[in-house]
């Protein structure tokens, strides 16, 4: 009997740490699509400091200044710069603290577009976009 006790309760604990693993991912998730969701809102409005704020320190490093980064996202990124619309898309965890986010944009110029963002949890538990790479799609599947 006390097995079966002892199984039970080593089946209950391994479940809770499954499902706040699970909770904790979902979190994580949420987390990285609310800082790009407010990159993407901070490039609408034309706000190059708090568009800025939301690139990790390997972003920042490349492009020292707003201005910098700015004129890349302008000149290299017109789709992210002004879409007409953006939705996420799939999303994988990578690793602890790390994500890969797709975003369907249609562009200014009314072209469907996938942007792929990479996001890395920061040592004070924010997630700042370590990378974003552009591509023109014919059709997106989420």
């Amino acid at each position: 009997m006390r097995r079966i006790a002892f199984a039970v309760v080593s089946l209950l604990f391994a479940s809770s740490l499954f499902i706040s693993a699970a909770l904790a991912g979902d979190a994580e998730i949420k987390a990285g699509q609310a800082v790009i969701d407010g990159q993407l809102k901070a490039l609408i409005a034309n706000d190059g400091a708090k568009a800025y704020s939301y690139a990790a320190p390997n972003v920042k490093q490349i492009f020292p200044t707003v201005d910098a980064f700015m004129n890349m996202v302008t000149n290299g990124y017109a789709p992210v710069r002004q879409p007409q619309s953006y939705s996420f898309g799939k999303v994988e965890q990578t690793g602890p603290g790390s994500i890969i986010q797709q975003v369907l944009i249609v562009g200014p110029d009314g072209k469907d577009y996938e942007a792929v963002y990479t996001l890395q949890q920061q040592p004070d538990g924010s997630f700042q976009i370590t990378g974003c790479s552009l591509r023109a799609s014919n059709s997106l599947s989420t």
